[in-house]
């Protein structure tokens, strides 16, 4: 009897240390998305920021791959219906785009969510049942999905679409009029409202901009605005990550952080007696840092859980700079030059940081900011981290779009099934293998107009209005500051020509709202 429960446990243990080395061997990466709101690619510490302090973004750019060359919509509507289907904004048959502040009622009498959420799906048509999305190819392919923060389809987005969309599991705001305040008092959780008492403000404690002295006491009264939504998503991502620990999972974070207008509990004590900032700077640069901290947590949970090295953290912006911490005699909005008095238009007059005021520099140095087709607008930060797989302390200039991370998520996981889409994998890339698939070019709208960038760094873009196409070689010029059309005709022709093939016929349709 001794010998047969000798070998029966020793036929156990071999048997379960088995399953773990197969479950270790086979287990495919958890995956973290942090899709971050207006964040300019100039704030943060590694792209030359010097007055916020970004050690934990910092981090993430040293353990793995920096892509420099890294684009993405002007406007978070586009981009964020972009980045989900892994298509460009520039089709004839462009995203359809609801009209935000539907919910804003929902939780009184004055209006039900069934009636709301049933208009708005009454609007769009219906979606093709082919058409693949970002959480649905993870979820398809075994994975858990959630997804916290300012959702992703909108300005106005409905339950049906989430669930459409892929996840398992949401907690956020389903319109970005809403997203604009951080007091809400109710997020929506499953296609169900869920309420925060002690956040007793419809517009979730939104205020306005530019700065005042009216403005700056209506923002510091906290009556009505006790809990803070980045407090409430984090508070969930960390409880999803300790759930699910034990079994692949995506998870997006479209985190409203640092969009304004400003708001903060407090400042951070970094920039309390920074003489250089006004207070509304100091509140701005705390929500940057409070951003750069809670990408800290993230990982320290990570480690803390064990599954560190089993998780791809990709980290990006939905497009560029936008200031909102505007004051007089500091940085005017509509932008203006400080000096002269005389708007930015976009073309002959274009906006710089140093022109501006803008003592951060958040677009780093490059012209225009979001709503724009220049490089202030589309050009974005992307990192991408996942310890001993990738190289650490790595650069990379490939040609990168917003809709090429679809197709790159879909390869990750193994998803099998065909997809069409506009966007290219560059999951090989990201270990070092250049001898894979590139764009030759990628192309986004603008309330301009559509610009496009090649793979060798020409870019034309365009000012449909005022009937003006500039040509820029951003190698040498990344400020477009020379437009070389005229010096080489046959390019500036050659470029014209594949934008608007890539337009579908007419430029018109990379037109944002026109």
């Amino acid at each position: 009897m001794r010998v047969l429960i000798a070998f029966v446990s020793c036929v156990l243990l071999v048997f379960v240390s088995c399953v773990k080395n197969e479950k270790k061997e086979n287990k495919r990466p958890n995956i973290i998305l942090i899709y971050t709101d207006d964040l300019g690619i100039g704030l943060l510490g590694h792209e030359g920021q010097e007055i916020i302090k970004t050690p934990n973004i910092d981090r993430l750019a040293s353990e793995g791959i920096r892509f420099t060359n890294a684009y993405s919509n002007m406007l978070c509507a586009p981009a964020r219906a972009s980045l989900i289907t892994g298509l460009h904004d520039c089709h004839e048959n462009g995203f359809q785009v609801t009209g935000g502040g539907a919910y804003k009622y929902v939780h009184t009498e004055k209006a039900s969510l069934e009636e709301v959420d049933k208009r708005l799906n009454e609007a769009l048509d219906p979606i093709p049942e082919n058409q693949v999305f970002l959480g649905q190819v993870a979820k398809e392919s075994g994975y858990k999905t959630a997804q916290f923060g300012k959702l992703e389809w909108g300005f106005s987005a409905t339950d049906h679409q989430m669930k459409r969309h892929g996840w398992d599991y949401y907690l956020g705001y389903l319109d970005h009029v809403r997203a604009h305040g951080f007091y809400p008092p109710f997020l929506f959780e499953n296609g169900a409202i869920k309420m925060y008492e002690g956040n007793t403000l419809i517009n979730a404690g939104k205020t306005g901009e530019p700065e005042t002295e009216a403005i700056y006491k209506e923002r510091w009264n906290m009556e009505g605005k006790e809990v803070y939504s980045q407090d409430i998503f984090m508070e969930g991502i960390l409880s999803f990550l300790e759930s699910n620990s034990d079994q692949p999972f995506f998870l997006y974070f479209p985190t409203q952080l640092p969009h304004g207008p400003v708001a903060i509990p407090e400042v951070h004590p970094d920039f309390i007696n920074d003489d250089r900032l006004t207070p509304i700077e100091k509140e701005y640069a705390s929500m940057v840092k409070l951003l750069d901290d809670n990408v800290g947590q993230i990982m320290d949970k990570l480690v803390d859980l064990g599954i560190d090295d089993n998780t791809l953290i990709i980290f990006t912006a939905d497009n560029g700079h936008e200031i909102y911490y505007a004051q007089e005699g500091r940085v005017t909005k509509p932008y203006s030059n400080i000096k002269t008095g005389e708007r930015f238009d976009d073309l002959g007059r274009k906006y710089y940081s140093d022109l501006a005021g803008d003592i951060f520099d958040g677009n780093g140095g490059r012209a225009g900011m979001k709503r724009s087709n220049l490089q202030g607008g589309i050009n974005v930060p992307l990192i991408m981290r996942w310890p001993d797989k990738i190289n650490e302390n790595i650069t990379s200039d490939r040609l990168i779009a917003s809709y090429d991370l679809l197709p790159t998520i879909a390869e990750i996981v193994g998803y099998n099934k065909p997809i069409e889409v506009d966007g290219v994998s560059y999951f090989k890339e990201i270990f070092g293998d250049d001898n894979v698939e590139e764009h030759e070019y990628v192309v986004y709208s603008s309330f301009t107009g559509p610009t496009l960038i090649t793979k060798d760094g020409w870019k034309i873009r365009t000012h449909l209005r005022k009937n003006a196409f500039e040509l820029f070689y951003l190698p040498e010029d990344f400020k477009e500051e020379k437009d070389l059309s005229e010096q080489y005709p046959e390019k500036f022709k050659a470029l014209k020509e594949m934008m608007l093939l890539a337009c579908d016929g007419d430029f018109k349709n990379g037109l944002y709202g026109g």
